[in-house]
């Protein structure tokens, strides 16, 4: 069996209806410990394939066709049950709005011990949270946990996302547009983050982007979505010297146009 075909192979078509794809024949294989980006315009799919993966698109009428292998297994074929012990544990999602995916309502301990919950409660996961704050920069002390989401920052409430994302020690972390409502200096210490938990844990990332730019850096592989379908996938070098696709040619073109820009701008 193909390497990347025991990690993860999505092979689908997704549609709301009958005649309207979100995507056609869609094709991506990924390596376990790899850190892959998709990088795509509005519109291209890119949330949608997210949702796919964690099978959440069910309760949105979507009909979702194909294979979807994980690990050696088809989550298109497993019971909704089985796919709530993989969401979150195996396969964890970030989110691109602290502000809208934090509950406004909820302490950080709060929340962070929910997510605890959702799938530990031999016991309170007081070490494995610390463990993650730890890991993304942030205070573990009463001061900082007491606080809710609207009392820290943007960026602060992004490594919390995280945080809650790589509590159970996921195999897959799927990130989407994960730094779009982020400051450039936090966006790069973000992106680093993601690097230093690749890293450090051997956790394979799925970075979902429109910014060829913003995941070039940390990224081994780079797939370019295009109107629901892969258009390119390698390394950025490969894409420098051989894309064949005109849509692909202006991401580099923008890319390096964006590099350039702020390269003058910081000297």
């Amino acid at each position: 069996m193909h390497e990347a075909s025991q990690f993860l192979t999505v092979s689908l078509s997704v549609s709301y209806k009958k005649d309207k794809f979100v995507f056609r024949d869609f094709f991506l294989e990924m390596k376990e410990r790899e850190i892959i980006g998709l990088v795509g315009g509005s519109g291209s799919g890119k949330s949608t394939l997210a949702l796919a993966i964690l099978r959440l698109l069910d309760s949105k009428g979507a009909r979702v066709s194909g294979t979807l292998n994980f690990k050696g297994r088809n989550l298109l074929e497993l019971r909704e049950f089985e796919m709530r012990q993989i969401r979150g544990r195996e396969i964890s999602l970030v989110l691109q709005s602290p502000t809208s995916a934090l509950n406004p309502m909820l302490r950080i301990r709060t929340q962070m011990k929910e997510a605890w919950r959702a799938h530990r409660r031999d016991c309170d996961g007081q070490a494995a949270i610390v463990e993650a704050l730890k890991s993304v920069s942030l205070p573990t002390e009463d001061a900082f946990l007491k606080r809710y989401p609207s009392e820290i920052s943007v960026g602060q409430g992004q490594r919390v996302l995280i945080a809650m994302a790589i509590l159970h020690s996921p195999a897959l972390l799927i990130a989407d547009e994960p730094t779009s409502s982020l400051d450039p200096i936090t966006q790069l210490e973000i992106l680093e983050l993601f690097r230093d938990i690749n890293r450090r844990t051997g956790t394979g990332i799925l970075l979902i982007s429109h910014d060829l730019f913003a995941v070039e850096s940390i990224c081994q592989r780079i797939a370019v979505l295009h109107e629901g379908r892969i258009l390119e996938c390698g390394s950025l070098t490969e894409m420098y010297s051989a894309a064949a696709h005109p849509y692909t040619r202006a991401l580099l073109r923008s890319s390096s146009r964006v590099r350039r820009a702020t390269a003058s701008s910081q000297g």
